[in-house]
């Protein structure tokens, strides 16, 4: 009887660790979701895909859109490219209810018309938060429809929803808010990658 009582309790121990063990192994792994560029979707939505010209050494203005991400999620990394060199030339993420700057980074452009990428420390974006995303330059590609009409705005980039486009005057020590919308164009390149957290 003892050895019976005994074995029914090895069998006991034996049938807990088994079950625990295939919890574990049962638990669904976090979901890593995949980067997304929203440039080309933004040019392809906006016609902005049309019509492309570079224009150099043009006045020193700070640039880009606004967007709100659908998700929440993270930027990775920034993407840029424009016609002339830089060595500095600098990115910047703005609050834009608040008008305030998020982050500021800098990207070597040593190639003129060469895509770059600059993986960066992530910055957390909150979700239908507005942001705006501007380089300060004196370069641009200058992105168009081809009969010049307006885009219009929003326009659904993957999770991330572009609000609109502007720039403002500026030199290359100060980061000033763009506050000049308009519909007609977008002059870039730069981008970034955004990545899903939940």
């Amino acid at each position: 009887m003892k050895t019976l009582k005994t074995f029914f309790a090895i069998l006991s121990v034996a049938f807990i660790a088994f079950s625990c063990s295939s919890n574990d192994d049962n638990k669904p792994e976090a979901i890593k979701y995949a980067e997304e560029n929203p440039l080309d979707a933004y040019m392809a939505g906006s016609g902005f895909s049309q019509k492309a010209v570079d224009v150099k050494n043009s006045g020193i203005y700070e640039y880009g859109f606004s967007f709100k991400p659908t998700v929440t999620g993270k930027i990775n990394a920034l993407i840029v490219k424009i016609p002339d060199v830089n060595g500095a030339l600098r990115i910047t993420l703005w609050d834009a209810a608040t008008k305030t700057v998020i982050k500021s980074e800098t990207v070597n452009v040593a190639t003129a018309n060469v895509t770059i990428e600059k993986t960066i420390t992530p910055i957390a974006l909150t979700k239908d938060k507005e942001y705006f995303f501007t380089v300060n330059s004196d370069d641009w590609i200058n992105r168009t429809k081809t009969d010049g009409s307006a885009a219009t705005y929003p326009i659904v980039a993957g999770n991330i929803t572009i609000t609109g486009y502007a720039y403002i005057s500026s030199t290359a020590t100060e980061t000033v808010f763009p506050t000049n919308a308009r519909n007609t164009y977008y002059a870039g390149d730069m981008t970034f990658k955004f990545q899903q957290t939940e």
